[in-house]
């Protein structure tokens, strides 16, 4: 894999397509502010950038849902994306990805990084939204290349490449390789499922001082 910063192959594009390539569910559980509640009166927060060495943002903790909980959401997501099982994939060394995990990352905690979750681990991932008074621009935003040359190019990592690092050639890029081509807005208690292999990030974080004042999601990764 090259180290060279401006160097990358050009992936395929599809356009992100809402019922082909995401799903959105408004009012996703009938008791978001239960959860956010008793997410909040967590004590066992992991912590992560600029906290630790970590390259994950801000602090996270799991379960984030109750088992019954996940249950009627996973049901919710069979139904959308016409699957008929979904689980939780890892490795033979033990390596699964946070599911179920609830995750509070400030404004000056975590940054807009394109990627894509590990194929070998999920195929749908979904993030679920769980602050009320965060701006509708801290949604998720879906990613294309943007080449050297300045042309446009793809935005899906397809076997037999694994992550985005992978499908590029390269772990390091310029600032400007990704350009935002779809923004699905923050709203709370909102479910976005996506196919993981899609470049994506959180479009920005939000809040300063205390957890409830920043960005929380709960996030999932099934394979199926």
């Amino acid at each position: 894999m090259s180290l060279f910063p401006t160097q990358m192959r050009p992936l395929p594009y599809r356009k992100p397509v809402e019922g082909r390539d995401y799903w959105v569910i408004d009012e996703a559980l009938p008791n978001a502010d239960e959860v956010r509640a008793r997410c909040l009166a967590k004590t066992d927060w992991e912590m992560g950038y600029p906290y630790t060495g970590e390259v994950w943002p801000g602090m996270r903790a799991s379960p984030a849902l109750l088992d019954d909980e996940l249950a009627a959401l996973e049901a919710q997501v069979r139904q959308l994306t016409g699957v008929k099982k979904l689980w939780v994939e890892q490795t033979e060394a033990g390596l699964r990805l946070n599911h179920n995990c609830v995750q509070v990352v400030g404004a000056v905690e975590g940054a807009v990084k394109p990627h894509t979750d590990s194929s070998n681990l999920c195929r749908y991932a979904a993030v679920l939204y769980l602050n009320p008074d965060v701006p509708d621009h801290c949604g998720t935003s879906f990613f294309r290349q943007r080449m050297p040359g300045g042309q446009l190019g793809g935005n899906i990592v397809l076997p037999p490449h694994r992550n985005l690092a992978e499908a590029l050639g390269n772990r390091f890029v310029q600032p400007n390789a990704f350009v935002e081509d779809v923004r699905v807005t923050h709203r709370c208690n909102r479910l976005l499922v996506y196919k993981a292999n899609l470049i994506h990030s959180a479009s920005a974080y939000w809040g300063l001082e205390g957890a409830a004042s920043k960005r929380m999601t709960a996030v999932f990764f099934w394979m199926a």
